[in-house]
C-alpha cells in the first residue's frame, strides 16, 4: 500500500457518493463498501452529495484543504462531476461502480461489483487517462468521460433518467433507446476534421463527413449505455476520440436487434461507421443537444476535443 500512503499523506481519501445513482444502487452498498475500506485499514471519509454542482463544489473543498486522493461511488456522471472539479489539480482519482452504465470503470477493468472495486482499486496503481472537452453553441465547455453524442441517444438518455430508470443495467438503456425511437425522426450530421494535430489553429484545413443517423458517439471508452459497443476499438489512453456514426435503421433491422443488444451489447459492423482522431465538429440539420455520459451539456453545433493523460486515475494492476 506504499503507492496509497505516498499520495495520501496526512488526508484521508474522500469518497462522494451520489446515493440516487443506479437507481439507489450506490445507497444500498454504501455499508458494505465502508466495511471494505475498514478492512483494508484504509482512512476513508464518504461524503453523500445531492446535485453535481454540490459535487463539485465538496471537490474543490476537498482538494484546497490538501486531499490527495478522491474517488466518485456512482456512474459515469458522477465520475464527470469529480473530474470537472479535479482537473489540473494534479489529486489521483478514482472510481466505485455504482451507478447505471459504469462504461468508465469498465474500460478501467475495474470489477462491476463496488465492493470488488475497492479491493481492485486500493491495490491498483495510477494511470493516465485522456478525458473529451465539449464546448457547446451556447458557449458551455465540459469534459467528460466516456461517451456523448447526438441523436436518438440524447432522447434515450431522457428516458433513462426518467420512467425506465429502475430497470437494471443494459435493459434500461435498450428499453430506452427503443422508445425513443419509436418518435425519432432522421438526423442528419456533419462531422469536420482537421488535418493537423494543430487542433487549435484557424487555417487548418478539414476533411468534412456526412450521414443521415440515428445517432453520431463521440466516445472515449469502447461502450455507454451499460456495455453497448458503439466504438469496439476505442482506448482511454490513446490521445484520440472514437465518432461512430450509426446508420438509420427500418423497423424489421430494430426489431431484430435488439435480442442482440440485450446479451452482448454488439452492433453489426454494417451499421456504424467511424473514425479516430484529436477533434471534431459536430454539426446538424436541426435544433439537437449533445449529451456526455447521460448528461445533457448544450445544443449543436458541438466542437469536441481530446484532452490526452488528462488525469491519473487508480486502476488495477496490469492493466
Amino acid at each position: 500500500m506504499s503507492i496509497l500512503q505516498n499520495i495520501l499523506g496526512e488526508s484521508p481519501a474522500i469518497v462522494f457518493v451520489n446515493p440516487l445513482a443506479g437507481s439507489g444502487r450506490a445507497g444500498r452498498h454504501l455499508l458494505q463498501v465502508r466495511r471494505a475500506f475498514e478492512v483494508k485499514k484504509f482512512p476513508a471519509e464518504f461524503v453523500l452529495t445531492s446535485t453535481p454542482s454540490d459535487l463539485e463544489l465538496r471537490t474543490r473543498a476537498a482538494i484546497a484543504e490538501g486531499c490527495r486522493f478522491l474517488l466518485a461511488m456512482g456512474g459515469d456522471g458522477t465520475l464527470q462531476g469529480l473530474v470537472n472539479a479535479a482537473y489540473g489539480s494534479g489529486v489521483v482519482l478514482g472510481v466505485l461502480p455504482a451507478g447505471g452504465g459504469n462504461d468508465f470503470a469498465a474500460a478501467l477493468g475495474l470489477p462491476k461489483d463496488p465492493v470488488a472495486a475497492v479491493h481492485a482499486t486500493l491495490n491498483g496503481q495510477p494511470r493516465e487517462v485522456d478525458l473529451l472537452r465539449a464546448r457547446t453553441s451556447d458557449g458551455c465547455e465540459r469534459l467528460y468521460v466516456g461517451g456523448g453524442g447526438v441523436g436518438l441517444d440524447v432522447d434515450a438518455s431522457v428516458y433513462a433518467a426518467g420512467i425506465y430508470r429502475r430497470l437494471p443495467g443494459r435493459l434500461r438503456y435498450v428499453a430506452s433507446a427503443a422508445r425513443a425511437w419509436l418518435e425519432f425522426t432522421q438526423l442528419n450530421v456533419q462531422a469536420e476534421f482537421p488535418l493537423s494535430d494543430e487542433t487549435q489553429a484557424a487555417d487548418v484545413p478539414v476533411i468534412t463527413i456526412q450521414e443521415s443517423v440515428l445517432l453520431a458517439g463521440v466516445l472515449n471508452t469502447p461502450s455507454y449505455g451499460a456495455g453497448l459497443r458503439v466504438a469496439p476499438g476505442a482506448r482511454i489512453d490513446d490521445g484520440r476520440l472514437n465518432l461512430s456514426f450509426v446508420k438509420s435503421l427500418g423497423t424489421r433491422e430494430v426489431l431484430a436487434l435488439l435480442p442482440r443488444l440485450l446479451i452482448g451489447g454488439t452492433l453489426p459492423d454494417g451499421y456504424l461507421k467511424q473514425k479516430q482522431a484529436r477533434r471534431v465538429l459536430l454539426r446538424t440539420d436541426r435544433p439537437c443537444f449533445f449529451h456526455g455520459d447521460g448528461e445533457i451539456l448544450g445544443p449543436a453545433p458541438v466542437d469536441i476535443e481530446v484532452v490526452p493523460l488528462a488525469v491519473k486515475v487508480l486502476a488495477p494492476r496490469g492493466r
